[in-house]
């Protein structure tokens, strides 16, 4: 999808090496450059390390790259990077304000010697662009932990760096939208993504009830502000997920379960209905679920498509996936697993000698 697009990528830690990635596995050759002795800051971040002492935390998000090292302050490696750009198509960055600038690497820069390039920068935060952007923090300052966790916990956040992901989805998607723009117009872009701009965006339905309402949400736990039923439940043996979104569902559901009395209900028909009588519903559910296995009720619930999920763990989901602990979980994307994540340094001297040419030797 991407073969023959050149990526060079100035990025570390989880966004932007997991938007470059991406673009990896969709065929695009990606040059991953790194600061000498300590390379990307995720190299140290374990345990758990593999044999070759790599950490995990960075094979999560480094494969099909090929990787160097590049000392900014000197002059000769700040040609070569220049050189590199001059022939890439696309470059990532998630450098503090004014590093590449003091460098004459900057955006402005290079684009204006190279008006094809796509630059792509991502950052913590739009007002304050030389703050550290950490997703911990993003999902704190973003209202996310406001709403997740229990309702009489503390506040949480996701297990999930989910921050980073979606900021690293999101500056693959501009990436893409301006290789399109530019085989429109010949001229590239230069795009700015931000972890808070892209935690807020994500709080879709949980910001449009407080703009309609006027009020505050609350943290719902394992349910759902807007419908019921559709949270978690305990069966005699695990935990299952009931999700019905419909009013068909519904009458499916309670009838699945025996609760022909709910099902009868016509002040039960409507979903609004439904969230009026929350604790009416849920409690009776509780009580049925929890006399049989999770099986057997996904077995009566799948037989009338009623969305439903027992909670996996991560060793069992990984059970059923083509995940590997050298290039980590499959593309989420239509794309293939080329190359394994590069050692620090392992291609400088190749790269040295070849460029871009490099990925063609064997």
């Amino acid at each position: 999808m991407l073969k023959n697009v050149k990526v060079l990528d100035l990025s570390r830690v989880l966004a932007g090496p997991l938007c470059t990635m991406m673009l990896g596995d969709m065929g695009a050759e990606v040059l991953k450059v790194e600061r000498p002795i300590e390379g990307d800051e995720t190299r140290g971040w374990g345990p758990p390390f593999n044999e070759r002492g790599e950490s995990a935390y960075y094979l999560s998000v480094n494969r099909n790259k090929l990787g160097i090292v590049l000392d900014l302050n000197v002059p000769t490696d700040q040609a070569l990077l220049s050189s590199l750009a001059s022939d890439a198509d696309v470059v990532v960055e998630n450098f503090r304000p004014g590093v590449l600038l003091r460098r004459g690497l900057d955006a402005a820069s290079l684009r204006a010697r190279f008006p094809r390039l796509i630059w792509c920068t991502i950052a913590g935060f739009a007002s304050t662009p030389s703050r550290p952007g950490y997703d911990f923090v993003v999902q704190a300052e973003s209202g996310w932990m406001s709403v997740t966790g229990s309702p009489d916990g503390a506040a949480m956040k996701h297990g999930v760096a989910l921050a980073d992901v979606l900021a690293g989805k999101d500056a693959a998607i501009a990436i893409l939208g301006a290789l399109v723009q530019r085989e429109r117009t010949g001229v590239g872009a230069a795009v700015t993504i931000t972890l808070a701009g892209s935690a807020e965006a994500a709080l879709v339905n949980v910001a449009q009830n407080v703009m309609v309402s006027g009020a505050a949400p609350r943290r719902w736990g394992n349910a759902h502000a807007n419908l019921v039923p559709y949270q978690l439940f305990e069966a005699l043996d695990r935990s299952i997920v009931i999700a019905a979104g419909t009013d068909a569902q519904w009458l499916a559901c309670a009838n699945a379960l025996g609760l022909t009395e709910l099902a009868g209900d016509e002040a039960l028909r409507t979903n609004a209905g439904r969230v009026a009588h929350r604790d009416r519903i849920v409690s009776a559910m509780a009580v049925v679920l929890g006399l049989r296995t999770a099986a057997h009720w996904r077995d009566r619930l799948d037989a009338v498509q009623v969305p439903n999920g027992v909670v996996r763990s991560v060793p069992e989901v990984l059970d059923t996936v083509d995940a590997s602990a050298a290039t980590g979980m499959p593309p989420s994307v239509p794309g293939t697993v080329r190359r394994v994540p590069p050692r620090l340094g392992e291609h400088t001297a190749l790269v040295r000698e070849l460029g871009w040419r490099a990925f063609e030797a064997p």
